[in-house]
C-alpha cells in the first residue's frame, strides 16, 4: 500500500509539473510574435503618459513570448474614451492593456453618461504607485491659504469632466463653499501648466508625482505653491501642507471627501478588458508584479522622478468593489458635485 501511495503521489506531482509547464508553454506560444498594445488614456507628455510608456517597455520582458510593446495615446473625456474602448471594443485576449486616469473608473458611479463600462468588471492589472492630489498655484498667486477661498475667487485649469484636475476642485468647491472657477477643456496637464506660466489661470489640481516629474524642484523653490493636498492620507513629502479633509465641517462632509479622494488609492491604474481568460489574467498580473521589482525599471523610474509604491491587480479589484458598494446617497452626492 505504501508503494502504491508513493506512486500515486509521484504521479500527481509530475502531472502538476506537466500542467504548469504546458500552461507556461501555451502562454509563450500565444504571445510570441504578437504586439501588446498599451492604450494611454491621456495626451502625450504628462505623468500617465510617462508611466504608460515605461511600464509597457518593461512588462513585455516579463510576459512569456515577449510580445512587442506598442504604446498608443487615446485621450478624451478624462480617459473615459480609452476606458470605453478597452471595455467594449478591445480584443479580450490580453493583447490590449491600458492606463486610465485614476478617476475614470469612478465615472459611472458618479453618473457620467459618457462612461459605457462597468469598472468592477475590468481586468485589474495593478498600479505602480498610489497618489496624493495637490492643488498647486503659481508662485505669484495672490491666494496663499485655503481660508481665502471663502472670499476670493481662484481660477484653475482643468482637462475636463472625469479628470482629477476637474472633479476634485469642483467637488471641493461645492462641498465646502469655496470660490473656485474652472477653465476646462485643456488636452492635458502639460497644456494647463503652460497656461499657469502664461498667467491665464492661477494653477491646477494634479497628482504630486506628476507635478514633481514635470516641474522638478518647482515646489521646493516656491515657483509653485501647494495650497492643499488630498488623498487617502496626508503625504509625508508635504509636511505642513493642509489636508483638505481636515476642512470638513461635519461627519457627512468628511465621508464625502474621503469617497471623493478614494480614487487616489487607484494610483495609476493599469487595466485589461473584462472576461480575460483566467490564465491570461494571471500571466499579466504576474508580469506586472515582476516589473515592479525589476532593478532596471526601478532605476529608470528613479531617474524620471517617479515614486514606485505598487499595488497588485487583486488589491485594486477589491478597492473598486468597495468604492462601488458605498451608500447610494453618498455616491449620488458626489455625482452631483462633479457634474
Amino acid at each position: 500500500m505504501a508503494a502504491i501511495r508513493s506512486t500515486l503521489i509521484c504521479s500527481a506531482f509530475f502531472s502538476l509539473l506537466l500542467t504548469t509547464h504546458s500552461s507556461a508553454q501555451s502562454e509563450e506560444q500565444f504571445f510570441a510574435g504578437k504586439n501588446l498594445q498599451m492604450i494611454i488614456g491621456v495626451s502625450p507628455g504628462g505623468g500617465y503618459d510617462t508611466w504608460g510608456r515605461i511600464v509597457a517597455r518593461y512588462i513585455v520582458k516579463k510576459i512569456p513570448g515577449q510580445p512587442t510593446a506598442i504604446p498608443q495615446n487615446m485621450p478624451g473625456a478624462g480617459s473615459i474614451t480609452a476606458g470605453n474602448y478597452i471595455y467594449t471594443a478591445a480584443p479580450k485576449d490580453g493583447t490590449v492593456l491600458g492606463i486610465l486616469n485614476r478617476d475614470a473608473p469612478l465615472a459611472p458611479m458618479t453618473g457620467s453618461g459618457a462612461a459605457r463600462f462597468d469598472a468592477t468588471k475590468f481586468s485589474w492589472i495593478g498600479t505602480p504607485t498610489v497618489e496624493t492630489n495637490v492643488c498647486v498655484l503659481s508662485g505669484n498667486s495672490k491666494i496663499r491659504t485655503v481660508e481665502e477661498l471663502k472670499t476670493k475667487e481662484l481660477i484653475l485649469g482643468a482637462v475636463g469632466p472625469g479628470s482629477g484636475s476637474y472633479n476634485y476642485p469642483k467637488a471641493v468647491a461645492g462641498l465646502l463653499g469655496f470660490k473656485i472657477k474652472l477653465i476646462s477643456g485643456f488636452p492635458g496637464s502639460t497644456d494647463v501648466f503652460l497656461a499657469v506660466e502664461r498667467g491665464e489661470v492661477d494653477g491646477m489640481c494634479e497628482s504630486l508625482d506628476s507635478v514633481e516629474s514635470r516641474k522638478p524642484g518647482a515646489i521646493a523653490s516656491k515657483k509653485l505653491h501647494v495650497l492643499f493636498q488630498g488623498g487617502m492620507e496626508p503625504s509625508a513629502e508635504l509636511p505642513g501642507v493642509p489636508f483638505i479633509q481636515d476642512f470638513a465641517r461635519n461627519d457627512e462632509e468628511r465621508k464625502a471627501l474621503r469617497l471623493l479622494y478614494a480614487g487616489q488609492g487607484l494610483g495609476r491604474p493599469f487595466i485589461g478588458p473584462p472576461d480575460l481568460p483566467v490564465a491570461r489574467l494571471k500571466t499579466l498580473r504576474l508580469a506586472f508584479d515582476e516589473t515592479m521589482k525589476d532593478p532596471d525599471f526601478l532605476a529608470e523610474a528613479k531617474k524620471l522622478r517617479l515614486d514606485v509604491d505598487p499595488r497588485t491587480g487583486a488589491q485594486l479589484e477589491e478597492l473598486v468593489k468597495e468604492l462601488y458598494s458605498a451608500p447610494k446617497e453618498l455616491i449620488q452626492k458626489i455625482g452631483e458635485l462633479v457634474r
